[in-house]
């Protein structure tokens, strides 16, 4: 690596990392801003110099960035689309495999058990109980499930017309809107 001429030229390539993180950016640009703000808003030469290599880092890495979160959304696209096609896929399957052992059934019940190399095809007994209606059954029988879960949206009406709940609050986000 080839030493630089001057001290000037030295300062200057500490100041450009070539890949800084959109993170060190910002941290970056915001201790310029400090600096701009503790020097009452006078700007020197350098820091003209290094607003301008800031912004540029910014809209690069930005525009980078977003080539990245649209790629992975078309992915993230593409995978709901597959994921629908293979649920689909999947039922026909299913429908497929319980009418096949429907017709067996119904063969095994007019030919009787019989076999085909060395595969048998039979029935067996189960049993299995059905309910006409749960709520007609005395309460020994019965299992109760009880999910409890917070009504999010009535929660925010009454915080916002004052009322104090317990354990509840409404935050403010900031989502990122990209147009």
């Amino acid at each position: 690596m080839k030493e630089p001429e001057t001290g000037m030229d030295f300062e200057r390539s500490e100041q450009e990392p070539k890949n800084q993180s959109l993170y060190n950016i910002t941290v970056n640009y915001s201790e310029l801003l400090n600096s701009i703000e503790e020097n009452e808003g006078v700007l020197t030469d350098e820091q003209i110099t290094d607003l301008e290599i800031t912004e540029k880092q910014l809209q690069s890495k930005s525009i980078a960035y977003l080539e990245v979160i649209k790629g992975k959304e078309a992915i993230n696209s593409q995978i709901d689309e597959e994921v629908k096609r293979l649920t689909a896929m999947k039922k026909v399957n299913i429908n497929l495999v319980s009418r096949l052992k429907e017709n067996l059934l119904l063969a095994v019940k007019t030919f009787g058990n019989f076999e085909v190399g060395f595969t048998k095809f039979s029935t067996r007994k189960s049993e299995s109980i059905e309910v006409l209606d749960v709520n007609d059954l005395p309460k020994e029988f019965k299992v109760v499930k009880v999910t409890e879960q917070a009504d999010k949206k009535l929660i925010k009406e009454a915080i916002k017309e004052g009322k104090q709940i317990k354990g509840c609050s409404i935050s403010t986000n900031l989502n990122l809107k990209i147009n």
